[in-house]
């Protein structure tokens, strides 16, 4: 192998036949865990929301190649941001929360399929938005008080959701707590099993579900599930009475997507083109994309709610694993969507998700919801969000009491204001209407901006203007 030829694929190659199945399993391992936790969470049909992934994926990578001569090398799999929208909509239409590994009934599907719906076009309006008038445009209508709060809010809203889980058996969820973030931490950076906390945690829990508490661990139902098995598919419904509160609920949540779908794009973009660069090839400079990411985002969003999946985003863990092993084929990654089609019409498979101890999903839930809020914090600390500014504390503060408070202090998460119960017959949903707040307060502040705010930024727009006519002169 010659010494520019360093091991490893870029985006627009492919690697024999024999690799490409073997690489794109092991993306299949890496999206696994996250994926089918949503959809088990959330009551979507396991074998559905495996099938629309590698749908979303496939499509995506083809489009990009089609639409730019490249493939922008990003896996599609289920977000962690619409859980408490899912759960939330659940609730208000059949009284209870999701039991984990049990589909919703039909009609909740579809009711949820016109706000995942929603989302894709939301996003690639968005994305053509961008294209058009560039990114940081829409960093003032999204600036990191507002996406990293709600970020948050996601997170911590769901605490009392994770608690209830865990109360099933105590012993049993800090156990698999325990086991879960001893594993995140100290597996961390040593190869494969490093990315898989996660399922090594559900397993553990498994065991000691089975030690502690014999009773709650039955896999009968895997026995008896066939072993091929089409995937559950229904046609999203635009009518009824809850429809508004989905398409409310699920759509505005795409404001928390769209960071981490655009973190993740520079991310693989740096990779990449470090990877280009040893390889003395012409780099991919991908990170030019962003619009264009945004709107392969919202073509997934669309298909998956379509077919009853549930809304996705591009994986971190996936990019991480590319990283690792300096695999950037977007064949690989078609290959990888191929695989997790198949992987759908396993019967069993949904099955053995379904036989999962309510205690050890509760264990894995403390620490998955509080990573999504903590996550958000992430944020406005790598943006250097300053909390001794008015503006973004007044930012933050109503969109953390509002989403926090109303999600946790009211029945289902949503907040009784009587004179919109014609179109949100449960109330409004707690965390979308403090999104939509957190937007609207911060709007206020861009049309009408704090006189030092003003005066400072007159001053830097004359800067400019006398610099370009100085370089003009000369």
């Amino acid at each position: 192998m010659a010494a520019n030829q360093r091991m490893g694929y870029l985006p627009n190659e492919t690697p024999p036949t024999g690799q490409l199945i073997l690489l794109g399993f092991q993306h299949v391992l890496t999206m696994f865990p996250a994926t089918v936790l949503v959809a088990a969470l959330c009551g979507f049909h396991v074998n559905t929301v495996l099938f629309a992934s590698g749908v979303s994926t496939i499509v995506a990578l083809m489009l990009s190649k089609m639409g730019i001569g490249k493939f922008i090398p990003l896996y599609y799999g289920s977000s962690f941001s619409y859980i408490a929208a899912y759960v939330a909509v659940v609730t208000a239409m059949t009284g209870a929360a999701p039991a984990f590994g049990v589909p919703a009934p039909d009609n909740v599907i579809s009711t949820m399929q016109a706000g995942i719906i929603v989302t894709g076009l939301l996003n690639i309006v968005l994305g053509f938005i961008i294209r058009a008038v560039g990114k940081s445009a829409l960093d003032k209508v999204l600036p990191p008080v507002v996406t990293g709060s709600v970020a948050a809010i996601i997170g911590f809203g769901l605490a009392f959701a994770a608690l209830g889980m865990a109360g099933a058996n105590w012993a049993v969820s800090l156990g698999t707590l325990l086991v879960t973030i001893l594993f995140s931490v100290y597996l961390q950076n040593r190869g494969f099993l490093g990315m898989l906390p996660v399922l090594l945690g559900a397993v553990a829990g498994f065991v000691l579900s089975a030690v502690l508490d014999a009773g709650s661990v039955s896999f009968a139902g895997v026995g008896a599930a066939p072993l091929f098995q089409m995937p559950h598919f229904t046609f999203p419904a635009f009518g009824g009475a809850f429809v508004a509160t989905a398409v409310f609920s699920i759509a505005i949540m795409a404001i928390a997507t769209i960071p981490e779908s655009t973190a993740h794009l520079y991310q693989i973009s740096l990779y990449v083109d470090r990877f280009a660069e040893e390889r003395r090839a012409k780099k991919y400079e991908l990170d030019k994309h962003v619009g264009f990411n945004l709107i392969l985002d919202g073509v997934g969003d669309f298909t998956n709610g379509l077919l009853g999946a549930t809304a996705g985003t591009n994986y971190g863990e996936n990019n991480s694993l590319m990283a690792i092993t300096r695999n950037y084929s977007g064949p690989a990654l078609i290959a990888a969507g191929a695989i997790s089609i198949l992987l759908a019409f396993v019967g069993k498979l949904a099955a053995l998700v379904s036989a999962v101890p309510l205690a050890v999903s509760g264990g894995l839930a403390i620490y998955l919801f509080g990573v999504i809020g903590m996550q958000g914090i992430a944020l406005m600390q790598e943006h250097k969000v300053s909390m001794f500014d008015p503006r973004n504390l007044a930012v933050g503060a109503t969109i953390m009491v509002v989403g926090i408070g109303g999600n946790i202090g009211y029945e289902g998460g949503f907040l009784p204001i009587p004179f919109l119960q014609g179109i949100f017959p449960s109330g409004l949903p707690a965390i979308a209407t403090a999104a939509v707040l957190g937007i609207l307060l911060n709007a206020v502040f861009l049309i009408f901006a704090p006189e030092g705010e003003s005066k400072a930024a007159a001053s830097k727009k004359k800067a400019v203007k006398k610099a370009a006519r100085s370089k003009s002169r000369r």
